[in-house]
């Protein structure tokens, strides 16, 4: 698995699990989803993304997107 893939898996898993908790404990979760969303935005125009780096860090190839 390489970079890309890696973060576009962390972000989907952070966004279904804000839905979750927005769901079962309180609607404030849905913060946790803006937050996801616009930090994808923004690192499509910038390309700088913490938990890329993070990742990377961690041992994952780059890829297209995040190198």
């Amino acid at each position: 698995m390489n970079l890309d893939r890696a973060m576009f898996a962390f972000a989907g898993t952070m966004i279904l699990i804000s839905v979750l908790l927005t769901h079962f404990v309180s609607p404030w979760w849905l913060l946790l989803t803006t937050f996801v969303g616009l930090n994808l935005l923004q690192s499509s125009f910038t390309g700088f993304c913490p938990a890329a780096i993070i990742l990377s860090k961690l041992g994952f190839k780059a890829g297209c997107a995040f190198k």
